[in-house]
């Protein structure tokens, strides 16, 4: 799922976007009114997702937040990836993404927009960086592993709080949320 604009779409295993309603409902999900205090602009080539964090890590001051960021303008890499719908009783997230189908775009205007983590939400949420791409038609996009990108416009907005709302269910009561091993959650998101 990739909100933006006030929109939220969801990509699915085809590697289209669909509009969803309001009455869609969803396990996880991160969302914030965007309000950017940093843009930058960027003509120079990002080769790679690597390069891509190096280059964020040095517009983000401070290691104890969190931070929404948008990255519009060319892509001239992108590759993506969705999972198949699930079905209760849902199998373990390293499982799931095993099935992931994987998209590759080529020369495409776009949006990444998504989340850098500190360290300490471990086992809340995943530390480090998170995106989800999609195309300016918003016709297609999906979780990226892996881009490049030229002629870019970056926007961080700082979160100094959050609000979690956990489900009121017996199978929520019941449910082991152990974290998942260190190596296996670097398996889901690579």
């Amino acid at each position: 799922m990739i909100g933006i604009g006030g929109r939220f779409y969801q990509i699915k295993t085809d590697g289209k976007a669909y509009l969803i309603d309001d009455t869609m409902k969803t396990p996880f999900a991160e969302v914030i009114f965007f309000n950017p205090d940093t843009t930058e602009k960027i003509k120079d080539s990002i080769e790679n997702y690597d390069q891509l964090k190096s280059y964020l890590n040095r517009l983000l001051p401070n290691k104890n937040v969190f931070y929404a960021i948008e990255i519009e303008g060319t892509f001239s890499y992108v590759k993506t990836r969705s999972v198949p719908g699930q079905h209760k009783p849902c199998p373990p997230l390293v499982k799931v993404a095993k099935n992931q189908i994987a998209f590759e775009f080529h020369q495409v205007k776009g949006t990444m927009v998504g989340f850098w983590c500190p360290a300490y939400v471990k086992g809340i949420n995943v530390p480090g960086y998170h995106f989800h791409f999609i195309t300016t038609d918003r016709k297609a996009g999906g979780h990226v592993p892996a881009c490049s990108m030229q002629d870019i416009s970056v926007k961080i907005d700082p979160i100094s709080a959050f609000y979690m709302i956990l489900p009121k269910s017996r199978a929520f009561d019941k449910a082991n949320l152990t974290p998942p091993k260190p190596n296996e959650l670097e398996k889901v998101e690579k």
